[in-house]
Formats: structure tokens, C-alpha cells, sequence
């Protein structure tokens, strides 16, 4: 091959190289405060988890790369219907108000709230929250229990919160009587033994029991397809079962 030869295939390669197509790539929305599904590690700084690890895996199998993005959990729905994401992978349940103005993804596992006290609490709340006459109770932003619990009257005052880790520092120092969250997600912090002065209320059954999901756009149907069909091949694998052994979840 002379000179010329060499130069020309040269250029070829670049100008393929340069124009060849890149990875198919969406935005995920995961919120940073959702311990273990997501949560922003200190040392990497990015956002990890049992909802990060299943994103990646199902874009993976999907064939599209999941770039994921530190999303408040209030701003998670408006983000996704304004375009500022593609995605939304996080500790999210399907609801009828939200299966209203967004698509889920199949079921990926169940999933419902417990009840936390200081450990010094000695009431009794039973079943439909009996027992909150009078109480301060706190819940996060954006949550269907928020949207729930302010729909009871007499229960006492419910405070909104922009995080979970919020609502747990307050109820172990004693400053709100009751915190509702993701059972899940305080099982797990209360096993890192950052709160000592907390505990579930012994015998409290979920009221708002569900399912969490992958979160798409009303009119992205060929992307749910995708995801859907991802999903079901990572169940059938293990996959999915896997990673939430990974994070404590089984």
C-alpha cells in the first residue's frame, strides 16, 4: 500500500469512526435520599442503589444506557412530563393518581409504610391510624401517604418533609410523636444504627401497601415495551432477585 493508499484509508476510518452512532441514551431521575433503593454515595458521588443497579442492568439488557440523575422525589413526575428526564427509577408505588398522568413498568417488587416512635412512646395506634388524635405526625413530600393521611380528619397535625432522613432525626429527638415512611427504607437506616431512639409500632399493618416500579412518559409506549420485556428477562434470570439480595431487600 503506498503513501496515498494509507492516507485514504486513513480518512476512511476516521470519518467512520467520527460519524459511527453513539449509545442510545436516557435520563433517569432517582432521588438521593431513598436508602438502600437510591441514595447519594459520599465517597463517589453519585447516586447508588438497589433502583440505580436495576436501571442499569435493564438498559443494558434494552440495549440504552441509563445516565442517572439526582432528582428531589416531589420533582420526579413534573421532571419526567417536562422532558428533564427520560426515566424515573426510584422507591415509587403505583398509584391511580399517578398511573393517571404517568406509565409504570410491571411490578418490580411489593412494598408499603410502617410507623416509627421514639422508643420512650407508649400509646397504641392501631389499624386506619386510630390512636394519631392529637399527635404530630410527619411524612415526606410527594408521597401517597402524605396525599392520604391529610385526607383524615382528627388524626392531628401531619407535617411534610423533604426527606425521609428528616422525619427519622425528628421523631429520635423527640420533636414529632409519629413518622411514616417506607418500611423498607427504615428497616435498613435502623440497622445502620444512626437512630437509637426510634422503633416501629409493634403490630401496625400497611395501609397503603403496592407495588414499586419503573416510571415513563404517558406517550413513550415502544420505551415501556423495551423496559418491560428488559424486566421480565431479568426476573426470569435471577437478575432482579439478585440485586435486592445485594442491598438487604430479600
Amino acid at each position: 500500500m503506498n503513501k496515498f493508499q494509507k492516507l485514504v484509508s486513513f480518512t476512511t476510518a476516521a470519518i467512520f469512526i467520527a460519524t459511527a452512532p453513539s449509545a442510545e441514551s436516557y435520563k433517569v431521575g432517582s432521588t438521593a435520599t431513598g436508602v438502600p433503593f437510591t441514595f447519594l454515595d459520599a465517597k463517589s458521588g453519585q447516586i447508588e442503589g438497589m433502583m440505580v443497579d436495576l436501571i442499569h442492568a435493564v438498559g443494558e439488557e434494552a440495549g440504552f444506557e441509563a445516565d442517572v440523575n439526582a432528582v428531589d422525589f416531589s420533582s420526579l413526575i413534573p421532571s419526567l412530563n417536562s422532558d428533564r428526564i427520560d426515566l424515573i427509577s426510584a422507591a415509587m408505588l403505583i398509584t391511580p393518581a399517578r398511573e393517571a398522568v404517568i406509565s409504570f413498568s410491571d411490578p418490580v417488587m411489593p412494598y408499603g409504610e410502617g410507623l416509627i416512635v421514639n422508643k420512650d412512646f407508649t400509646g397504641t395506634i392501631g389499624g386506619g391510624f386510630s390512636g394519631l388524635e392529637g399527635k404530630v405526625i410527619g411524612v415526606q413530600q410527594g408521597t401517597v401517604y402524605l396525599e392520604n393521611l391529610q385526607k383524615i380528619d382528627g388524626i392531628g397535625e401531619v407535617r411534610a418533609y423533604d426527606s425521609l432522613a428528616d422525619i427519622l432525626s425528628e421523631v429520635n429527638r423527640g420533636r414529632i410523636d409519629v413518622g411514616v415512611g417506607d418500611k423498607p427504607i427504615v428497616s435498613y437506616q435502623m440497622s445502620q444504627g444512626t437512630y437509637q431512639n426510634i422503633k416501629f409500632v409493634e403490630g401496625y399493618e400497611s395501609q397503603f401497601e403496592g407495588s414499586i416500579a419503573i416510571g415513563v412518559r404517558k406517550d413513550d409506549t415502544e420505551l415501556l415495551e423495551r423496559v418491560n420485556a428488559a424486566l421480565q428477562v431479568l426476573k426470569d434470570n435471577g437478575t432482579v432477585g439478585g440485586i435486592a439480595v445485594k442491598w438487604g431487600l430479600q
